[in-house]
């Protein structure tokens, strides 16, 4: 659910089919998004005064590159790239925190759940036996 790759990895090491391993994968992203739909932006501003309270600099590397994403992209570039770079947690907190509705974002990361579910675990059970070494 947090991490997107995890998903495939722990479906090959349990002996899961390709087509289990996608589905489930899909709906561990899914699942994370109906979550933080409807906390993100709760999230955010504790965060926010997280690090006013620490002291931190609002803006960091990471948080730059988001904004650039969400400048050029939108939505579709947020979702995009939520599975591979920003998690399905942060990528969801950041659709919410620039107000795109909770139907938009849904609909939006299904379609790249879907997506880089299917590819994400094509790759890993092409690989398999690089894959397994590493679990």
């Amino acid at each position: 659910m947090v991490k997107f790759i995890g998903g495939p990895l722990v479906g090959i090491s349990l002996g899961l089919s390709y087509f289990e391993t996608v589905i489930l994968t899909i709906l561990g992203m899914m699942t994370s998004v109906l979550v933080f739909s409807y906390i993100g932006r709760q999230a955010a501003r504790w965060y926010s005064a997280y690090r006013r309270e620490r002291q931190r600099p609002v803006f960091s590397r990471r948080s730059r590159r988001v904004v650039r994403i969400w400048l050029n992209f939108g939505i579709v570039g947020v979702a995009f790239f939520t599975p591979l770079f920003l998690t399905p947690v942060f990528g969801t907190v950041v659709a919410a925190v620039f107000g795109v509705p909770r139907r938009q974002i849904f609909l939006h990361m299904f379609w790249s759940a879907i997506m880089w579910g299917f590819m994400l675990t094509g790759l890993i059970y092409r690989f398999e036996k690089i894959a397994l070494q590493y679990l």
